[in-house]
């Protein structure tokens, strides 16, 4: 059993947004996971590698035990996230872009992580050495560029390929 929250979206979104959200229903309702779709106006982060979550659908499912929905550090999350963004692009033909989330997770997850980065780089600043965090999808690693992009002590490159792909925060010279 599934219910559904709708709060309208400015725009013409509006059509993309009930697509999305009934795609998302039907996944979930096949997965036989308890929930209901809140149908947000904004992200609460930006989750989109190429800038554009201002424009995006974003869905939050809401409810009890959902932990399933998120997985180990977010993948299930993002892989039914790709999951909906592909049908919902092959029933509409064109590509739009939806952030879903599962009880404000990812809005936990990016301010920790912005915390952690700015831990890391007061330690870098202290010791003068850089610090090689874990790999992350990129729009963490995105997150972490723009959390220490305004520092004048440090500096942030990826490096690695692929799913070992990370964020190293280096001391300036």
């Amino acid at each position: 059993m599934v219910k559904i929250t709708r709060v309208v979206p400015a725009g013409n979104r509006v059509e993309t947004a009930e697509v999305v959200r009934s795609i998302l229903e039907k996944l979930l309702d096949l997965m036989g996971v308890d929930g209901s779709i809140k149908l947000e106006t904004a992200p609460v982060v930006d989750d989109e590698e190429d800038g554009e979550a201002a424009g995006a659908v974003v869905l939050n499912v809401e409810g009890e035990d959902l932990g399933i929905l998120i997985g180990r550090r977010g993948q299930t999350l993002a892989s039914l996230q790709y999951l909906v963004r592909l049908i919902a692009g092959h029933q509409t033909g064109s590509w739009a872009p939806v952030v879903i989330d599962v009880e404000g997770y990812k809005e936990r997850r990016y301010q920790a992580l912005q915390d952690f980065a700015r831990q890391m780089a007061e330690q870098v600043k202290a010791k003068g050495s850089p610090f090689r965090m874990e790999p992350m999808p990129p729009a963490e690693r995105r997150l972490i560029h723009l959390a220490l992009s305004n520092d004048p002590d440090v500096y942030t490159e990826s490096t690695g390929f692929g799913e070992s792909r990370r964020v190293v925060i280096m001391p300036k010279k």
